[in-house]
């Protein structure tokens, strides 16, 4: 499920998902944009206190409505998403697995759950993250204060926060130098955190879910690409199960990758 970042230089960091192994993701420096005010959304969430993963006993929901709450100083630019057209509105998806909804990253509510999924081994192998918070803010501040050329998103499924998503548009990316590329492409990394999520077919089911969810979100997206290490077995095979299909091996500059496809469907013709 993961890929790694095609130039290191721009971006860095790693996604873990099905088979107990991790894929990929991609932290992207981008100009910065203009904000503007996002409608109501709604939504409550175990953290994974809640969930019996950290050291709080009590149970704990999060209000998601971004009106009238003041965004974290390193996410002043939430909002700015209209490169992505705005995956914060594309609502919830089902999956083989639950129902799975993205969310926008917030460090201050986020950081200690992310940096806690980074720190596990499994993860560190292809993410590289390990390490103190610090490390994992560093990895998230460009892409939230960005253009909206790349999003961060929690993965909810059936209330439980449980994978990191990056969301980004693969033809805006240094990957765009290795591939013929196609006018918004997009492209997608995974991070499967709790490890009992993992070797069950979930990052498989999350996967085809997601792309589903850009393909009927983002009409002018034919496809939906990832760049798995091509030494990463299972991950290549949870995007192979998922619908993607391996388009070619290419060389990036710290390895040689996968790269997945999933096209559009052709529908009727005359």
């Amino acid at each position: 499920m993961q890929g790694e970042p095609a130039d290191p230089g721009a971006r860095h960091g790693r996604v873990g998902g099905a088979g107990g192994r991790p894929v990929g993701v991609r932290a992207v420096a981008q100009p910065p944009g203009r904000r503007r005010e996002r409608g109501t959304a709604v939504t409550h969430f175990r953290t994974a206190a809640s969930a019996g993963e950290g050291p709080s006993e009590e149970a704990d929901t999060i209000d998601l409505s971004t009106v009238g709450i003041p965004p974290d100083p390193v996410d002043a630019s939430a909002g700015r998403s209209e490169l992505l057209d705005d995956p914060v509105d594309w609502g919830p998806v089902t999956t083989a697995v639950g129902v799975l909804h993205l969310v926008p990253v917030r460090p201050g509510r986020d950081l200690e759950m992310l940096t806690a999924w980074m720190n596990d081994p499994v993860v560190a192998e292809f993410w590289e993250l390990a390490g103190p918070a610090d490390r994992v803010l560093e990895h998230l501040r460009p892409q939230l204060e960005g253009d909206g050329r790349s999003v961060p998103c929690l993965g909810v499924l059936d209330g439980e926060p449980m994978s990191y998503w990056e969301i980004y548009r693969a033809d805006l990316d240094p990957l765009a130098r290795h591939y013929p590329v196609r006018p918004h492409d997009t492209g997608v990394h995974l991070l499967i955190g709790p490890s009992r999520h993992r070797g069950r077919g979930t990052g498989t089911a999350l996967l085809r879910g997601v792309a589903e969810l850009i393909l009927g979100r983002r009409p002018r997206c034919s496809r939906v690409l990832a760049e798995p290490d091509v030494r990463n077995g299972p991950s290549v095979a949870a995007f192979r199960r998922a619908g993607f299909r391996l388009d070619r091996e290419i060389r990036l500059p710290d390895k040689l990758a996968a790269l997945m496809m999933l096209e559009r469907p052709v529908t009727g013709g005359g």
